[in-house]
């Protein structure tokens, strides 16, 4: 649309609403003036679906004044009525009601983000996700198997199931949508790792391979250990020698766990405890990056059964219980 167009169709406006005598240049000021707003900036949102008038009552309703007549009637004359997007838009001082509306037909709205780590569990995700101002509550109440329901997850839990990475997204973004595109992520990267999978793993399914990156994920943060930590579980899973991992021990203590593990502990069966049950833990323990899921899927080939942490973030590893027992006095006990 030309400038000398705009201006003719935006001076009708005035005459359409009052009725008579409003002059063209008039109609150009309106839609040129800056709005007023409370504050520096504001922000409003746009739901999907939702009409002109709705448009216009929820930017006065945030602190954006605007005349909904006048806006109403500018955007249709100017076709912007089946243009505007859903989301949420800022406004800052200066901002005229024409540049409002090409700001929300463009989809020029406001994005935020949020960083899911690697390593959280699933109900870590979820206190994310209640306690983001940014974030639209609709899960509260919600059971977990409701959610996987919803989300059409064929599995008995949700942990693990959500990929860990930065999400952007517009304020007001429901939390299940949010869960949705973590889903999607996870799923994805789990098939294409899994069709790339070393030949004969002792794994049945991908969904067993995502058990053992998220008990990857918590036992080692270096990543040249990584795959090595990987052959040592799938070493014992060939032979049928307990994983005995201390992640999954504190998994399955829950609430109970308060940051030291005693000998009790270790002897308390549950489905997580590994000490006390052979093979993989039933569900997955936390949320795994790609490096951990990679590991699982191509674990280092080597004869190590055991491996221990020398302090420094780094895992010294041993063949059999004797080299063990020597790692463990030196770098744990200190002789």
């Amino acid at each position: 649309m030309t400038s000398f167009l705009k201006k003719l169709v935006i001076g009708v406006v005035l005459l359409v609403v009052s009725g008579a005598g409003a002059l063209v240049g008039g109609g150009w000021y309106w839609a040129n003036a800056p709005v007023q707003i409370q504050g520096e900036t504001a922000r409003f949102p746009v739901e999907s679906g939702t009409g002109l008038r709705a448009i216009a009552r929820s930017m006065n309703t945030n602190g954006v004044t605007i005349q909904e007549d006048l806006f109403v009637t500018l955007a249709r004359l100017l076709e912007f009525d089946t243009r505007i997007k859903a989301g949420t838009y800022e406004v800052k001082a200066g901002d005229s009601p024409l540049v409002l509306l090409e700001r929300m037909a463009s989809g020029d709205m406001l994005l935020t983000r949020m960083t899911l780590p690697e390593g959280w569990t699933y109900e870590q995700i979820r206190q994310a996700l209640r306690t983001n101002p940014d974030v639209r509550q609709t899960l509260d109440g919600v059971t977990d198997q409701e959610l996987m329901a919803r989300l059409g997850i064929d599995s008995i839990s949700p942990e693990g199931w959500f990929y860990p990475d930065t999400y952007v997204f517009a304020p007001g973004t429901p939390d299940i949508d949010i869960l949705r595109q973590a889903y999607a992520s996870q799923h994805t990267m789990l098939e294409a790792l899994w069709a790339k999978r070393t030949p004969e793993l002792p794994l049945k399914s991908p969904y067993e391979a995502l058990i053992l990156a998220s008990i990857i994920e918590k036992e080692t943060g270096h990543s040249k250990d990584r795959s090595r930590v990987s052959g040592v579980f799938i070493n014992r899973l060939r032979i049928g020698m307990p994983l005995q991992t201390d992640p999954t021990v504190i998994y399955g203590m829950g609430d109970k766990y308060t940051g030291r593990i005693r000998k009790a502990d270790l002897q308390t069966d549950t489905p997580w405890n590994t000490y006390t049950r052979g093979g993989l833990p039933p569900t997955p323990i936390a949320s795994s990056g790609r490096a951990a899921l990679e590991a699982a899927l191509s674990p280092e080939q080597h004869k190590y059964l055991y491996f221990v942490a020398r302090g420094d973030g780094t895992s010294e590893f041993s063949e059999n219980l004797r080299q063990h027992n020597r790692a463990v006095a030196k770098y744990i006990l200190g002789r």
